[in-house]
């Protein structure tokens, strides 16, 4: 089932749109936080987002081009601004398709079905993991951070995306090196200890200090507090 995310804050638009995908059997989430946007489209990790120009905090353009930092995942403007500055604008800010309010929700839905088509044919796009405003992009294994792109080697992507699948819970060393037996790379007590801790300069390096737990004689974890 295709997972739509809806970043409209008129309710009564929201809903009705919200409504109307479940018929068409798309599984919706609407943001509800507008401070949270980001986290909310790693934790939902949707095909195809809609997404409103005028928001709380921040613009549409500026969700949008954050987005874009991190996925290639279909974005649908929906604005009662019409005029062509702004049409122009969300494509240049890597907007794939532009519909004007108010709108028929026939039309809304059926531009829908055609954008997942298109998308969707070569392959779902890759998840995005996000812990503590940091985006883990599982597609080019990059970490963005504070409109930074941290650039991870193999084995600190393995060990950074372990952690980020397990948030809140400690990881075994053992689990880290079966992980990291995956790649090429020959992996022991001292090359997993070597890893983290470079991973751990490169964090503290972006401003993610302590982002990374140590529980001595069992494991690591990336804790929410």
């Amino acid at each position: 089932m295709y997972r739509l995310l809806i970043v409209e804050d008129d309710r009564g638009i929201a809903d009705a749109i919200e409504r109307q995908a479940i018929m068409w059997e798309l599984e919706v989430r609407s943001v509800r936080n507008f401070r949270r946007v980001m986290a909310e489209f790693a934790e939902f990790d949707p095909h195809i987002v809609l997404l409103d120009i005028s928001l709380p905090f921040f613009n549409g353009y500026h969700w949008c081009g954050e987005m874009r930092k991190v996925s290639k995942v279909p974005i649908l403007f929906i604005s009662s601004a019409s005029d062509n500055m702004n049409i122009v604008m969300a494509m240049n800010m890597g907007a794939d398709d532009f519909i004007v309010k108010p709108f028929d929700q026939s039309v809304l839905m059926a531009k829908i079905q055609a954008m997942l088509r298109r998308a969707y044919d070569f392959g779902a796009s890759a998840p995005v993991l996000e812990h503590r405003g940091a985006l883990l992009n599982t597609g080019d294994q990059s970490l963005v951070y504070q409109d930074r792109k941290i650039p991870l080697t193999k084995n600190e992507f393995r060990i950074l995306l372990v952690l980020m699948e397990n948030r809140g819970k400690v990881v075994s060393r053992e689990k880290l090196m079966e992980r990291l037996w995956e790649t090429d790379s020959f992996v022991d007590e001292n090359t997993l200890s070597v890893n983290v801790n470079r991973l751990r300069r490169k964090l503290d390096a972006a401003g993610l200090s302590d982002y990374i737990t140590t529980k001595f004689g069992v494991g690591y974890a990336v804790l929410d507090s």
